[in-house]
């Protein structure tokens, strides 16, 4: 019976201890706590209304909305940890451990982040420089599309046949970027007999592109002798079709000059060889 009053007493003397802890903690210390509460949700609610005011502020400039997004974003985030480090100041805490862990931190996620560390750069780079934008086609890495999207860490293109490319924005910075803007150039060729009146085929190839109304205006085409070949004369043209209609009019026109040529009998000859037997020089 005595050991459970003892015991009893011993665990009444650990509910008082804690509890003289705790009123000892709430009397030194709440102050300090309301105190940090207090300048963290001032905080809060500061880096809302002026994450608006930047973004708003940013927007009456020239400079890109998502660029001005993400600028805003960072503002915001920069009153949060300030106003986060004034309040462990409050309550007595030393920041300098703090900080020596985010710097180690920080050097460790950007040696494990290189790669996405670079795409956000460029993407940054790439909004501000505006080498191209939404709507415009763009070849990159030998990949050609229509630009849909621009996000910090890459871009988004889109094809002709609804295909979407995501190319990493460090590609778009450190290698060869072609705009062609709405239009893509279509490159074509045809052999024709060398005893074919070329000026006429000519004609005839420009007419056939004229049929099709798709072919871009704003450019005209070009027509000429690309080369002399073993068998034909080779007639090669360029000309402009919007980016989503690329294989779809190279076909159209590719049918157009085969019949207008059959038309006008111009010949298209396969290849040939001419091949002499010498005689036995010994009989």
């Amino acid at each position: 019976m005595d050991k459970v009053e003892d015991g009893l007493e011993k665990e009444l003397e650990a509910v008082g201890h804690f509890y003289n802890v705790v009123i000892e903690f709430i009397t030194n210390y709440s102050f300090q706590i309301v105190g940090a509460i207090i300048i963290l949700l001032i905080g809060v609610v500061a880096s809302k209304y002026i994450h608006r005011y930047v973004l708003k502020l940013l927007l009456k400039t020239t400079i890109d909305e998502t660029l001005g997004g993400f600028i805003a974003n960072f503002v915001r985030f920069l009153v949060v940890a300030m106003m986060a480090i004034l309040a462990l100041g409050k309550l007595g805490i030393s920041i300098a451990p703090f900080v020596a862990a985010l710097g180690a931190i920080s050097l460790t996620a950007g040696l494990a982040l290189q790669g996405s560390v670079s795409n956000f750069a460029a993407g940054i780079v790439l909004i501000a420089t505006k080498p191209f934008k939404i709507g415009d086609t763009i070849r990159v890495h030998d990949t050609y599309g229509e630009v849909e999207e621009i996000k910090l860490a890459y871009t988004i293109l889109v094809n002709e046949d609804k295909e979407q490319i995501t190319i990493p924005n460090k590609y778009m910075i450190g290698d060869v970027l072609v705009n062609s803007y709405s239009y893509r150039i279509v490159e074509g060729s045809v052999g024709i007999a060398y005893d074919s009146e070329v000026v006429n085929a000519i004609n005839i190839i420009k007419d056939a592109l004229s049929t099709c109304k798709e072919v871009s205006d704003e450019n005209e085409p070009i027509i000429g002798i690309e080369n002399f070949g073993d068998s034909s004369i080779n007639i090669g043209y360029r000309y402009w079709v919007p980016t989503n209609k690329f294989f779809k009019i190279q076909y159209e026109v590719n049918l157009n000059v085969l019949q207008a040529l059959n038309d006008a009998k111009i010949t298209i000859p396969f290849p040939q060889r001419e091949i002499r037997m010498l005689g036995d020089n010994n009989k």
